[in-house]
């Protein structure tokens, strides 16, 4: 039996576009011992997964962190290979920590190096499946983690999940939220539950948008990531920011339209559902000019035939009120 060790740290929407490569390892190696190096944000998720036999919490401590370093020198020098799926300059450096095992990522001196000159043009999807194919693995093909499906707070059918929130730092990928509220409402006067999601530090968006909306369901800071992807999987459709849980609402096939602005790029990072025609992309320089109206026009086109709802036509205009 060979020891194995997956590198995957993080963020959480490259964590769920990984589902399909943990899941072609433990097909590929069904008797080995997998473990999954990971940020203890998604230690829980990775726990309640049927692919690996240990999970060890890595949250990438400054390098002054002498005995974490030790701890992960000696982790990788007992493994027989290792999977670098994070691929990030603080593993390149690990890698040399390692001795030298059988190793599969970027590092150009490992000995499954994937060195394909197009990856970085590449969606991180097509790109993880190029390096398991550099490691000598067939994809699987992407399926729902039937796993989390049941996960969950049961809500009564339908309603939408709304993901106001991004990273801090890069505010530029933040549709205003004044017009998240735009959309709640309406989406009220659709008859759908609008239901808003996020971790603790985006409970100030969910507050602003249930005081505007009193019918909205606030649940910032109220589910694990096992929980909101059962959320996920049973929501009419969601809207949001490009942040993770898009990402898992496409990996747990909900039909999904993720906001874009200049700050990031669709090609390489939209969030891609399993279902074709399940996850769209409106895409504009500057999200701030993005209106409530053109969003809910577009749901009405594309979300609403798709899911056989009927529209409420003379409500769309009600939104400028807020939005």
């Amino acid at each position: 039996m060979a020891h194995i060790l997956v590198i995957k740290h993080g963020a959480l929407g490259d964590f769920c576009q990984a589902f399909s490569a943990f899941a072609t390892l433990r097909h590929h190696f069904p008797s080995d011992h997998l473990t999954l190096l990971t940020s203890s944000l998604y230690r829980a998720l990775a726990e309640c997964s049927p692919w690996f036999d240990d999970v060890l919490v890595d949250d990438r401590p400054s390098w002054t962190h002498w005995r974490h370093h030790m701890w992960i020198r000696q982790l990788l020098r007992r493994v027989d290979k290792v999977i670098d799926l994070q691929n990030s300059g603080r593993t390149q450096s690990y890698f040399r920590l390692a001795g030298r095992p059988a190793w599969s990522g970027q590092h150009a001196k490992s000995d499954k190096a994937h060195t394909n000159p197009q990856r970085r043009a590449m969606h991180g999807l097509a790109r993880q499946n190029d390096q398991l194919r550099t490691a000598g693995l067939t994809p699987l093909p992407r399926h729902v983690p039937d796993w989390l499906t049941a996960e969950g707070p049961v809500l009564s059918p339908p309603y939408a999940v709304l993901v106001p929130g991004a990273a801090a730092h890069r505010p530029a990928k933040r549709w205003p939220v004044r017009r998240f509220a735009a959309l709640a409402q309406w989406l009220v006067e659709q008859d759908i539950q609008p239901v808003i999601v996020g971790d603790a530090a985006q409970h100030g968006l969910g507050s602003f948008i249930c005081n505007t909306v009193p019918s909205a369901h606030d649940l910032t800071g109220r589910t694990s990531l096992p929980e909101l992807a059962g959320l996920l999987h049973r929501a009419a459709f969601a809207v949001g920011n490009d942040t993770g849980p898009m990402h898992m609402a496409a990996t747990m096939d909900c039909p999904s339209l993720t906001l874009f602005s200049h700050d990031s790029d669709p090609r390489l990072c939209a969030p891609l559902s399993l279902t074709p025609g399940y996850s769209r992309s409106l895409v504009t320089r500057d999200l701030a000019t993005l209106s409530a109206e053109r969003v809910c026009r577009y749901l009405q086109d594309w979300a609403f035939p798709l899911l056989n709802l009927e529209p409420q036509q003379k409500s769309v205009q009600n939104i400028l009120m807020i939005g």
